[in-house]
């Protein structure tokens, strides 16, 4: 008996919750500022590292970070982050966790300046998800001419830990970029997400 369904490689002999991510979220357009942020924070948190250990340690993120609440994140002081670095449930890296408050602090003065960060970060992709067909995951980029905008405007904003590649990253897990590949059984149903 066959597969049920074909997925993206990257996805294929991944733990369950590696699968649910791939199956369920990736690709899927996040309108709401909420998911933005959190991907925000978890793709910076990845730099350099497998995004199965970000997958990993989601839970513990959620938890430190105030369900991912910009507001509070953008409250917490200095022994807020030396505590923050003393707890495995996430990846403990200076550079990392501060980037997380101060990237909170940039997020809502964006939301100020555009009335949500969703509106502000949509507006890079004319406010619609890049349908792409990529035939094998070879072919997927890595960047892409939007990715190196929205990553140079996040930057001129005080956001760190936003380069084109990363910035990529968030735009294929928040569906701004339909990525799975033509022959993944998740392509077409975020193709109709996106209309």
């Amino acid at each position: 008996m066959g597969k049920a369904f074909t997925r993206c490689i990257w996805a294929e002999g991944e733990s369950l919750d590696y699968i649910r991510y791939h199956d369920e979220e990736w690709g899927v357009p996040a309108y709401d500022d909420r998911t933005q942020f959190e991907f925000l924070i978890l793709e910076g948190a990845q730099a350099g590292l497998s995004w199965s250990t970000i997958l990993n340690k989601r839970s513990g993120y959620r938890k430190l970070f105030a369900d991912f609440d910009p507001e509070k994140v953008a409250r917490f002081t200095k022994k807020r982050v030396e505590k923050l670095l003393l707890d495995p449930a996430i990846v403990r890296n200076r550079l990392k966790v501060e980037s997380a408050v101060s990237n909170a602090k940039a997020f809502l003065e964006v939301q100020e300046e555009f009335g949500s960060f969703a509106d502000y970060i949509w507006d890079f992709v004319d406010g619609k998800p890049i349908q792409n067909k990529f035939s094998k995951d070879s072919k997927v980029p890595a960047t892409s001419p939007a990715s190196d905008a929205l990553s140079k405007d996040l930057k001129k904003r005080g956001f760190r830990f936003v380069g084109s590649t990363i910035i990529y990253a968030h735009m294929q897990a928040t569906g701004m970029v339909n990525d799975h590949v033509t022959s993944c059984f998740r392509h077409k149903q975020c193709a109709m997400l996106g209309k």
